[in-house]
């Protein structure tokens, strides 16, 4: 980087930073805040969707649960360590919150985070089965994919390392969750349950994309933390879950809310 250049110029002309040592105070701050949105929302997918692996119809959906909440778990860990290259407490993540902890069903709460939490709102609502718990590890998977490719060029070059490196096994955790709703969708009564759980779930996870116009979203792009605006994301994730439902003729009934 240019001693002459201010760092924002720099970084909005893909500029990337390497080391702690070099990363200005607010960016520092919003960079911290990105990586304990991302852990949190890690560590309470993971601690929800392990209460649903007895609630699996078999061996093999058993193993692909567990192997999901094992993945994620590892996920979290990878971002902690680059949190705590900048001197962040990541021991207080072992006990720090109470990742099963849901609020109740019919709460509706935005994108709202909640206290010290840093979750994404989607994963404050409890999975209710196995049906419910596919249908949201579609739907939300589908946004995860959508949001680390985004992530994946963020301007810091040892947080982009991660992403790019986590983005597939998080793919391959949607592709899991698309092979389950198709065998849940061949059956009626189950391709009832999987609509139901759809209008449940479908504005929960759309509002983990933020809103539009954001001014958060204009800071982060100043620093090259983000680039594509969050109201582009959300058209990108509707496309392909429209795509997706229509496949497995679970498209939203005619005159029902999402």
């Amino acid at each position: 980087m240019s001693d002459t250049m201010p760092i924002e110029e720099y970084l909005l002309r893909g500029g990337v930073l390497t080391s702690p040592d070099n990363a200005p105070p607010r960016y520092r701050g919003e960079l911290l805040r990105l990586m304990a949105s991302f852990v949190d929302s890690e560590l309470a997918g993971a601690a929800g969707f392990a209460d649903t692996i007895n609630d699996a119809p078999g061996i093999k959906e058993r193993i692909a649960s567990a192997k999901i909440v094992l993945e994620k778990t590892d996920h979290a860990g990878r971002v902690l360590e680059i949190m705590g290259s900048f001197g962040a407490d990541i021991g207080r993540y072992a006990a720090h919150h109470p990742w099963d902890a849901r609020l109740k069903r019919d709460t509706d709460i935005g994108a709202a985070r909640k206290g010290g939490d840093m979750r994404l709102s989607v994963f404050h609502y409890p999975l209710e089965g196995w049906i419910d718990a596919v249908v949201m590890n579609v739907l939300m998977g589908t946004a995860s994919t959508i949001q680390l490719r985004e992530l994946a060029h963020v301007s810091y070059q040892p947080l982009a390392e991660v992403f790019r490196a986590i983005l597939p096994r998080e793919a391959h955790h949607t592709e899991l969750g698309i092979e389950a709703l198709k065998r849940i969708a061949e059956d009626e009564e189950g391709a009832k349950a999987a609509r139901e759980a759809i209008i449940y779930w479908r504005p929960r996870v759309a509002a983990s994309f933020g809103f539009s116009g954001s001014v958060r979203y204009q800071t982060l792009s100043r620093f090259g933390l983000r680039h594509t605006p969050n109201e582009t994301l959300l058209s990108e994730w509707q496309a392909a879950i429209d795509a997706q439902l229509a496949a497995l003729n679970l498209n939203r009934p005619e005159g029902l809310k999402q």
